[in-house]
């Protein structure tokens, strides 16, 4: 029983889909429960046109409503125990925290499994609402069997935080699948795009921990040795208005795209994928760049040093917009470099990150969970039969 608070664009609903297509059905009935997406944020692409079980559990999705919280809590116990799963799966904070809960509550010994994206010690919350989220955070790593982290800087973030043991964690890196890249000039006559100026792109929420302000500021100081660069926005979130109003006095060197089922029209069209965030799991934007044979240029956050290989798939930089700016104008600069960038790139993401080793991981580890779970029983039974 699979847990995620909304099936939404990005990265977690992506790892999902991709772990449900591919897990073997005669070994694993796998069932999903998930809520409903905001306005103006659609379902996974996927989710439609996909075979998996999907169940909606009303209030699960975001935000935190006390009354919402307490019907999607009480709805996933009936649900565990009508459907008694071996193991509970649970990813995204809120589905992490009442997930948990309602196994525990529902009582029919299901093994926890919750797995962090990324995590919100960073660039969420105030001191005092991050200190809570590390207390209920450490509260609920108790109730867990194991924690799944996507890179191991996440881990180690985590650990330090105080939350859950070092033995409870595993580290399953994501499984990404793109669609066939297209030719350069098919993707930039398909975005209406220049064949012969350099083509930087952004892909992913607009919302303030992803930092699109400083993706404005470093592409500004890019046109200032660039004046031809053309800058693309591919998503959509909270910010956009307030980054349609900040390029706007730079007329035609941006692009909105909005959200596109063709991401990878993007990266084929782009000389430079560039991720500005504050705070970042392992973002599959960077793993999508890389198997499109994009180098990239990214903050060096959470665990994106593990995607992106400093100096050989990409090029890594603090938080300042002019760092970035001058990793970004050197790629552009130097054709060969970046043909060899991406070139490593592509030969990296493929080999690390796709789909059936992340399908071939989590099996692993439910059969491990599996097995322990039914040792356990087999011992308490014998213990009871002792007793008596």
């Amino acid at each position: 029983m699979e847990i995620i608070a909304r099936m939404n664009v990005g990265g977690p609903a992506t790892q999902v889909m991709g772990l449900s297509e591919g897990l073997n059905p005669d070994e694993f009935d796998h069932h999903l429960y998930t809520g409903h997406v905001d306005n103006g944020e659609g379902d996974h692409l996927r989710l439609r046109d996909s075979a998996v079980q999907v169940h909606r559990v009303a209030g699960l999705g975001r935000p935190l409503r006390p009354t919402d919280d307490y019907r999607a809590l009480f709805h996933l116990i009936s649900a565990i125990r009508a459907f008694r799963p071996h193991i509970v799966h649970t990813r995204t904070a809120k589905a992490g925290a009442l997930g948990r809960t309602a196994s525990r509550l529902a009582g029919v010994g299901s093994a926890r499994i919750h797995v962090f994206h990324g995590h919100l010690l960073h660039g969420y919350f105030s001191p005092a609402k991050r200190h809570l989220y590390v207390q209920v955070e450490r509260l609920l790593a108790s109730m867990s069997d194991r924690l799944v982290t996507v890179g191991s800087q996440v881990r180690d973030d985590l650990l330090a935080a105080g939350i859950g043991r070092s033995e409870q964690y595993v580290v399953i890196p994501p499984g990404v699948r793109l669609d066939r890249i297209p030719e350069r000039g098919a993707a930039r006559a398909a975005l209406n795009l220049p064949l012969d100026v350099p083509v930087v792109a952004f892909v992913g929420r607009l919302t303030s921990v992803k930092r699109p302000d400083r993706f404005v500021a470093t592409a500004n100081a890019v046109l200032r040795s660039l004046p031809d660069c053309r800058f693309v926005i591919c998503g959509g979130g909270d910010l956009k208005e307030e980054v349609e109003r900040s390029i706007r006095p730079a007329g035609d060197s941006f692009r909105m795209l909005g959200w596109r089922k063709d991401v990878e029209t993007v990266y084929a069209a782009a000389d430079v994928i560039l991720l500005t965030s504050d705070n970042e799991g392992t973002p599959l934007t960077l793993i999508e760049a890389g198997m499109a044979g994009t180098p990239a240029v990214s903050t060096r956050v959470g665990s994106v040093a593990e995607i992106v290989q400093d100096g050989r798939t990409g090029l890594l930089a603090g938080a300042d917009a002019e760092e970035l700016a001058r990793h970004t104008v050197k790629l552009l600069s130097d054709p060969a470099l970046a043909c060899r960038m991406g070139e490593a790139a592509r030969r990296w993401a493929d080999s690390s990150f796709n789909v059936e080793r992340l399908v071939a991981d989590t099996e692993a580890l439910y059969r491990a969970l599996y097995a322990e779970r039914r040792d356990r029983l087999v011992t308490t039974g014998i213990m009871r039969g002792m007793n008596k």
